[in-house]
């Protein structure tokens, strides 16, 4: 009778138990959804409070469908890392191909159990009995639970164990399936901040720069293999040939892409203050000096500095330039602290730096520092068969702007093309908005293009015209000096339109209308 009473009791203490270890569990799975912190913990709760020893949980990786000891308690390293199975292999190998627990009375007397671990022993000699349930998740095994026990010791029967382990296997699949649902959310975040930074830095694309010309397709090449690099560039054009463009181009599509680009224009900062604009100040450097600021160079750390109109930065900046390109550091103004910054320099100038040098106005070893890999934008009028495609896509972006559906005729379209557009692309830009914005109608005419254009277009014409011999005057209207001029390029280049369209800076669909529109005998 008082067995009787003691198994009672022993029983109880067990469902006890078993109660407080589950409540245990559910508030540690609760408390986060760090699996590296919830997991390992509930292993030792198993093996301090239920006396199941060596507890592990095994993971089925999808793409090896190997198994992995991912968490154990009472396990080395070592031991961790000899645990690896394949689905059927041995007791864990089982449970995940069944989907069912398995029950193992005495290890030293099952050859299923592998051991692989090594970490009992000799196993004929051990009094222990093993238990291994699946862990599921929607009906789908991803692992296994598995303990250890001292069978002699046991009041209770190895089914009940079995039962209790399962109900924590499932709670174990629940934690385990929403851990991986937040990580993936988290990742599509990532990817979806990523896409919307890309869509961003769009503009900045080599896809969406506008061009036709050979001369172009070179300039981008050379962007391309340079932004794969941390070399320093020159890039080297006129004004308005879009350096500033180029640059950010380089940069977005450099390693670099996700960190500052700054952009600084030397010759818009006052000889007085771009030291302290490009190198920071202490706190009292100078008169006005209240609060100590960071420079350009330190808030591009890690990016890129875009140093524009390089050619006009004073001479005695150029020396402390010098040493930050050589040296990488810098000290503040009226500091002497020492400053570290990993800088991508990328410098524009429309001067002649080579005048400049042997002027004495730039100094020779800044020079072949900055001129490391030189790109040379060409101006607008080298390049003219870009301006159709040019004008098209400055079409679009202000008929958009101002809410106008404005096209532009061949015959103003031709004007344009004659203009030698010393302002490059920024003028080319100015206009069309201009013309936008002032069309009377939806079709831009010969009469709405600027005036300067037509003027500067009469009397490039009888210029050009008297060039190739021509007897020109001025009361000659632009048709006809037109009309020669594609006439005498036709001869020149032996009737090839494509041959002759590049002579004069046009299209080959552009000389084709011109033939047409002249009656000219190509034949």
């Amino acid at each position: 009778m008082r067995k009787e009473y003691q198994d009672i009791i022993n029983e109880l203490n067990y469902k006890i138990a078993e109660l407080s270890t589950l409540y245990e569990i559910a508030k540690r799975l609760g408390s986060s959804l760090d699996l590296k912190v919830t997991l390992p913990s509930i292993l030792e709760i198993l093996s301090e409070s239920m006396g199941m020893r060596r507890g592990t949980l095994t993971l089925l990786d999808p793409e090896t469908k190997q198994l992995y000891i991912e968490f154990a308690h009472g396990l080395s390293a070592e031991e961790k890392r000899r645990g690896i199975y394949k689905i059927g292999e041995g007791v864990t190998g089982k449970v995940v191909e069944t989907g069912e627990p398995i029950i193992v009375p005495d290890i030293g007397k099952e050859p299923l159990f592998l051991n692989r671990t090594r970490s009992r022993g000799d196993i004929k000699k051990e009094n222990i009995s093993f238990i291994s349930v699946p862990v599921k998740s929607k009906g789908e095994t991803m692992g296994v639970l598995s303990v250890d026990r001292l069978f002699p010791d046991k009041a209770v029967s190895l089914d009940e164990d079995v039962r209790v382990l399962t109900v924590m296997a499932s709670l174990i699949g629940q934690a385990i399936t929403i851990a991986r649902m937040v990580e993936s959310e988290r990742s599509n975040l990532i990817k979806e901040k990523m896409t919307l930074q890309r869509e961003l830095k769009s503009p900045y694309r080599f896809a969406n720069i506008v061009f036709v010309s050979d001369k172009m397709r070179e300039v981008l090449d050379a962007a391309w293999r340079v932004s794969q690099s941390k070399a320093t560039v020159l890039l080297r054009g006129e004004s308005g040939t879009g350096k500033e463009l180029i640059a950010k181009t380089i940069h977005y599509h450099s390693k670099r892409c996700d960190k500052p680009f700054i952009n600084v224009n030397c010759a818009a900062i006052p000889e007085t203050l771009i030291e302290s604009d490009l190198f920071g100040h202490v706190k009292g450097a100078f008169t006005g000096a209240i609060h100590e600021k960071r420079g350009r160079f330190e808030m591009a750390d890690g990016g890129t500095l875009f140093l524009d109109e390089i050619g006009d930065i004073p001479l005695t900046t150029q020396v402390k330039l010098l040493r930050v390109l050589q040296e990488r550091r810098f000290e503040r103004v009226g500091g002497s602290k020492g400053i570290t910054a990993d800088v991508r320099i990328i410098a524009a100038t429309n001067l002649n730096l080579e005048e400049a040098v042997r002027d004495g106005k730039f100094r020779e070893d800044l020079y072949y520092r900055l001129n490391v890999v030189p790109v040379r934008i060409p101006s607008l009028r080298e390049r003219k068969e870009d301006i159709p495609p040019l004008v098209g896509h400055f079409l679009q972006l202000y008929n958009e702007e101002n809410g106008r559906d404005v096209k532009i005729s061949n015959e103003a379209l031709d004007t344009l093309l004659m203009h030698d557009w010393p302002g490059n692309v920024r003028e080319l830009e100015n206009c069309i908005e201009r013309m936008i914005v002032m069309a009377k109608n939806d079709l831009i005419m010969t009469e709405d293009v600027p005036i300067t254009i037509e003027a500067s277009l009469k009397t490039k014409n009888a210029v050009e015209g008297s060039i190739y011999g021509q007897a020109k005057t001025l009361d000659k209207t632009v048709e006809e000096i037109e009309k020669e001029k594609i006439f005498d390029a036709l001869k020149r280049a032996g009737y090839v339109q494509a041959k002759a369209a590049r002579q004069l800076g046009i299209t080959s669909r552009q000389i084709g209308y011109k033939i047409r529109k002249y009656s000219i005998d190509i034949e």
